[in-house]
């Protein structure tokens, strides 16, 4: 069995990063198209069923740009994960018109973000466990080797794709993301963090801080025999997840009142986003055959 580590980021490098995942292959096209939420044969481990996936948009984009919740975060996953696959369509597209092949490309996945910790979703599925990404069908097969010249010809057109999309909201988001680092020493989020030790401790699990739980996770998960490694899944997303809720329930409510804030100060944009953003992402949907899709319980 292929060891697990877990699948977090930390947002602040991310955005300056413009979101870089990695990423695994299944397909699920016919229920992308209806937007239903479907099973996606993900790990094997959740005591619960695999992860699924869900073709429903928020209410709001916000919610998907500017996240102040783990829940909410699964849609900037599926937001990231989209706009990755749009620049390896339109890649891919390129090598077709010129009958070349590209080299291999690790596989995307929905990476959740560390700061902003999905506790239901981890508390069902465990700390590494994640929603399988569907790959968009191959095309034909190219036999002909790409000189470099053309390989960073269809890989500007593959980034000009994603800078299209990203341009809508990147900017912005990273600015939302700066703003979550003032909430790291809140005075009410320093005390629930100070429960976490003696927490984990009731769990049997030796850390003093978020960080060194999940060294000890990938430790585990590393070591773990093939028949224990579910076990060990499901026991430490538990963990993390019970121990996590008392510092959620101080940090939520926290960034709910920097976004309320974060909108007024940015009402221009804001308005901008909740306008143009949607139906960009429905035209690249058409345009790249590429389905929004995001992660759910």
């Amino acid at each position: 069995m292929t060891r697990r580590t877990n699948r977090f980021r930390f947002p602040i490098r991310v955005a300056v990063a413009a979101m870089a995942v990695l990423l695994t292959a299944c397909s699920a096209e016919t229920a992308q198209r209806s937007g239903e939420t479907v099973p996606t044969g993900g790990s094997s481990m959740s005591p619960t069923g695999a992860p699924r996936l869900s073709g429903t948009l928020p209410d709001d984009p916000v919610r998907m740009v500017l996240p102040a919740s783990g829940a909410e975060t699964r849609w900037t996953q599926g937001l990231d994960v989209f706009v990755e696959q749009v620049s390896r369509t339109a890649t891919a597209s390129c090598a077709r018109e010129h009958s070349i092949a590209l080299p291999e490309q690790a596989p995307l996945a929905f990476i959740r973000f560390l700061e902003l910790p999905d506790l239901d979703f981890i508390a069902r599925h465990g700390t590494s466990a994640s929603a399988v990404v569907p790959t968009p069908a191959p095309g034909p097969a190219t036999a002909r080797a790409a000189a470099p010249a053309e390989l960073r010809r269809c890989g500007a057109e593959g980034k000009a794709a994603a800078r299209a999309l990203r341009d809508y909201y990147a900017p912005l988001q990273q600015q939302w993301f700066s703003e979550l680092v003032s909430l790291r020493h809140n005075p009410a989020t320093v005390r629930a963090l100070r429960t976490l030790p003696d927490c984990f401790a009731r769990h049997g699990i030796r850390a003093r801080d978020e960080n060194g739980f999940f060294a000890l996770a990938d430790t585990l998960m590393q070591t773990a025999a093939p028949s224990d490694l579910p076990r060990v899944e499901r026991e430490l997303g538990l963990a993390y997840a019970t121990c996590m809720r008392p510092v959620e329930a101080v940090r939520e409510p926290a960034r709910e009142r920097l976004r309320t804030s974060f909108l007024t100060d940015h009402a221009g944009e804001i308005r901008a986003l909740r306008r143009i953003l949607v139906p960009a992402l429905r035209r690249a949907e058409e345009l790249h055959d590429v389905r929004l899709v995001f992660p759910v319980p």
